[in-house]
């Protein structure tokens, strides 16, 4: 059967009317049809290679709880599709109490996603669950990191992880633990906060990441209170980590502050004088390449530049994101692409020739580093002279990411390139006369 998840309401009712009283009790709890894509784990990393950690990151409300609670259910008994039987698993959040009332006997706990005929007894005393299978689960607080030594297992759950208050030795300490099976491994479902040891798990390359907002969700939770976080926390940075599920970071020293973003924020934009799309290429066109950054900008009737859209796209065939600066460039109208070509010369402009050579494009070059020439783009946000219309997560988080040594994950920040070629065509650069676009 279709996962019910993906059905529209009216065609799930009628799903689920066509079943008898069996099917419908066995159906309730088949999680592989009621969960969405987000909350099943990969099957492998990239390469092929089992993943040793899923981090599931997600906003409030999202179902982190149930996506947790499913897999080691699974785990636990062994169910086709999760890996192989669990027989000791550990289960870690921020304080014993948090992993008895949210882990184990929340409304979206062990407890409550098991049939009645595999659910596993829950032995307090020795907080303890004990499955029918002899698979047995131990209860951590992360606040007692040494709590686990000595134990060890073949899986683990860990639950908030950025609100621990130990993370890191806590973290360091479960690792050890993790010696049994053929492949340990270990969930962590977390609302995301900038913290270090949840960059360092992000970017560690046995790690898998999903990632879930509240509203994908949205069948579960009131309608009353996806409308009123949206209206008291839509575009915000406190929006973006708690209902996005997006780590939420800046530097200190970094050239953009989110403050200043989210006090020069609009939902729509007053009339433009001036549309460009600032592209700024891959160096490679492999499936591991840097992204090609693609942003749009245009130039308001009030003198001050407005972001617009985000349309930067994995680097790959440099055909497939000509194409979609172009399509960029006819969806907004623009006057002009503006391509950096310092990696590919007049091979740049020769691609976009290529796809549509009616298309006006412009080669940029950088005759400085990347922070020198976004230096004078970060005071024109000071100024309030850059506006965002909406929210556009992975530029913002580029932006306040960024500092005299780059980015602080090392990759060339695309989206951020293109944002500073974009607003340095419309207020830095002499003013040219718009293209007219024949009708």
């Amino acid at each position: 059967m279709q996962s019910l998840s993906r059905l529209e309401p009216e065609a799930r009712e009628a799903a689920l009317a066509s079943l008898d009283a069996d099917s419908l009790a066995r159906l309730s709890h088949d999680w592989m049809i009621w969960a969405r894509d987000d909350q099943l784990p990969p099957a492998a990393l990239a390469g092929g290679a089992p993943w040793s950690t899923w981090l599931v990151l997600g906003g409030r409300g999202a179902g982190k709880t149930r996506t947790g609670a499913e897999w080691v259910r699974a785990r636990a008994l062994g169910l086709e599709g999760f890996g192989p039987v669990a027989r000791r698993l550990a289960l870690v959040g921020e304080t014993l109490g948090q992993v008895r009332s949210v882990m184990i006997e929340g409304v979206s706990g062990l407890l409550a996603v098991h049939t009645p005929s595999e659910r596993p007894a829950y032995i307090a005393a020795r907080n303890e669950l004990v499955w029918p299978n002899g698979s047995i689960a131990q209860m951590f607080a992360a606040d007692d990191p040494e709590s686990l030594r000595g134990p060890q297992f073949d899986a683990a759950w860990c639950d908030e992880l950025a609100k621990w208050p130990k993370p890191e030795r806590a973290w360091d300490v479960l690792q050890l633990a993790l010696r049994l099976g053929d492949h340990p491994q270990v969930t962590v479902t977390t609302t995301p906060r900038a913290i270090a040891l949840l960059k360092r798990i992000a970017e560690d390359a046995g790690t898998v990441v999903s990632r879930s907002r509240t509203a994908d969700n949205a069948r579960n939770l009131a309608p009353s209170f996806l409308a009123d976080m949206q209206r008291r926390y839509g575009g915000t940075s406190f929006g973006a980590q708690e209902l996005e599920g997006l780590i939420v970071e800046e530097r200190l020293t970094g050239l953009w502050k989110r403050a200043w973003l989210d006090q020069s924020r609009v939902a729509t934009a007053p009339e433009m004088t001036r549309i460009v799309v600032a592209v700024d290429p891959p160096v490679t066109a492999t499936s591991g390449s840097d992204s090609c950054g693609i942003i749009v900008a245009g130039l308001g009737i009030d003198k001050r530049a407005y972001v617009i859209a985000d349309r930067t796209l994995q680097g790959r065939d440099p055909s497939i994101w000509a194409r979609a600066a172009i399509a960029a460039y006819d969806d907004f109208k623009a006057d002009v692409i503006v391509a950096e070509a310092n990696q590919g010369g007049d091979l740049v402009l020769q691609v976009f020739k290529t796809a549509d050579p009616n298309v006006p494009v412009r080669k940029v070059t950088a005759s400085r580093g990347k922070y020198l020439r976004a230096e004078p783009v970060s005071v024109l946000y000071t100024e309030a002279r850059v506006i965002h219309v909406g929210t556009f997560p992975e530029l913002e988080r580029q932006m306040c990411d960024f500092a005299a040594d780059g980015l602080s994950n090392g990759r060339s920040p695309d989206r951020l390139d293109a944002l500073v070629w974009a607003i340095t065509e419309l207020m830095l650069t002499q003013t040219r006369s718009p293209i007219i676009r024949s009708l």
